[in-house]
């Protein structure tokens, strides 16, 4: 293993550790109003108004959520581990992995999330974290994850975050050796010029890392093979992961974008909104000259201008409603109306209490009768990236979708949005693979269970 660099084990303060709660009590206050007077700049960069109802705390939610999400940076790893060494009889070193008693121990299936150091967009993070005791010495199971969460609790790289979290481990406890293994995913979000044109986006991107020290220095050492076993995970393959490798350049697909466009005619980066994502990376306690770090307000302000406010229109391609009966108001549904129906619309969008993205489904159902023509299904996708591409919130999001399409197909319309929000993994509420659901109902889906029961039921399962 390579000798451990103290910086990453010896965590001070960002201000230093003499400071009194007086002073760090301002000094936090100022990163947190600087974090605020630079989204206000992103927020006015994109065309918002901030002082309209639902954008007026947002500054001070991103910021509160930024300083959460990068805890790590004002946290001491030798605190965590020191404070939870036990000794335990016979771990000698010299006999045996473990002196002849006790063996590898793991720690499984730990949930975290991530800043990207690329383009500041979170990801999540299922952690597998082990190692063999040795010198009589034993840690408490919870400091695992706790050291790994001050870890991931930075800006990270995949691989970066691995090696920090084995290597601090490896330095704390003096085991015999420490391997970790990380399963990480990266939400993509399509620009919107290619989204109108594919539908079919895949909105994650996926990459498993580890690292080993001591006996797991060696990636066909037996240990590996043991602590793949006790993983137990039948998607983790041991031959596709780099063991204390180089970074994945191709990690952040919106890097990946960026420098795709960069030999490409494009138009210049907002230079007052690159410098405002510097001051937050400031603010944070990084060095936004850092190797890693110098491309990242460009590449986090050209992913977030997907989001402006526009008139972008909606190409309705001349369309009217073409049922061959009127709406009357009061009139009964007609035995011959069937649900028609367009499922599974994906859709992505930008919280605009927090600045964090969400992404998920639309399911659009409405009533035709006979002679219909059913609406096309690339009408109700622009619609629905239409609505998608902006600041907001799902419960609106889902009301205008269906205002939208009850004008074009009589008023007798429902929408089911399903979405997964960042927001509720990196605000410290952490909770992974929920989701959020919200309905809008017009016409007669609003007075007809029946009708609204038979679409609902319809809606196909998610996917695990």
């Amino acid at each position: 293993m390579s000798a451990l660099d103290e910086g990453h084990f010896n965590v001070e303060l960002e201000n230093g550790v003499n400071l009194g709660c007086t002073e760090l009590g301002i000094e936090e206050e100022a990163d947190s109003i600087a974090i605020q007077d630079a989204v206000k700049v992103l927020l006015q960069g994109l065309g918002e108004d901030i002082n309209r109802e639902g954008l007026r705390k947002t500054p001070l939610r991103v910021a509160k959520a930024l300083r959460e999400g990068t805890r790590g940076y004002r946290q001491k790893v030798k605190d965590i581990v020191q404070g939870a060494l036990f000794p335990e009889a016979g771990l000698d070193n010299g006999v045996g992995l473990a002196g002849g008693a006790g063996g590898l121990v793991i720690v499984r299936d730990l949930d975290l999330f991530s800043y990207c150091e690329s383009c500041l967009l979170p990801f999540q993070v299922k952690c597998h974290v082990g190692y063999v005791p040795s010198g009589q010495r034993v840690v408490g199971l919870s400091k695992l994850s706790r050291v790994a969460d001050v870890f991931a609790k930075r800006l990270q790289d995949p691989q970066c975050l691995a090696n920090d979290v084995c290597s601090a481990l490896h330095q704390g406890i003096k085991p015999a050796g420490v391997a970790v293994v990380l399963q990480c995913s990266h939400v993509h979000f399509p620009e919107i010029e290619s989204v109108l044109l594919d539908s079919n986006h895949q909105g994650w991107v996926k990459v498993l890392v580890s690292s080993g020290s001591g006996v797991f220095d060696n990636r066909n050492a037996e240990e590996w093979t043991d602590f793949f076993s006790l993983l137990k995970f039948r998607g983790i393959n041991m031959e596709k992961t780099n063991i204390r490798g180089s970074r994945n350049q191709c990690w952040c697909p919106s890097r990946s974008s960026v420098s795709a466009k960069s030999s490409s005619k494009t138009e210049p980066v907002n230079p007052v909104m690159v410098t405002a994502v510097a001051s937050i990376l400031r603010s944070l306690g990084e060095d936004p000259l850092r190797k890693e770090l110098v491309g990242t307000p460009s590449c986090f302000v050209n992913w977030l201008m997907n989001f402006q406010s526009s008139n972008l229109e909606m190409k309705l391609n001349g369309f009217v409603c073409r049922r061959k009966d009127s709406l009357h108001p009061g009139r009964e549904v007609n035995k011959k109306k069937e649900i028609c129906s367009e499922l599974n619309l994906p859709f992505w969008s930008q919280c605009e209490h927090h600045l964090l993205p969400f992404h998920g489904v639309v399911h659009i159902g409405y009533l035709g009768s006979e002679g219909f023509i059913p609406i096309g299904k690339s009408l109700l996708q622009s619609i629905v990236h239409f609505y998608g591409f902006k600041l907001q919130v799902q419960e609106r999001l889902t009301r205008q979708i269906a205002e939208t399409a009850s004008s074009l197909l009589g008023g007798d319309v429902i929408v089911v949005v399903e979405a997964n929000h960042t927001c509720m993994i990196s605000r410290g509420i952490e909770k992974f693979g929920s989701s959020t659901a919200t309905i809008a109902v017009l016409g007669c889906f609003s007075t007809d269970p029946a009708a609204r029961a038979m679409f609902l039921q319809s809606i196909p399962s998610a996917k695990t």
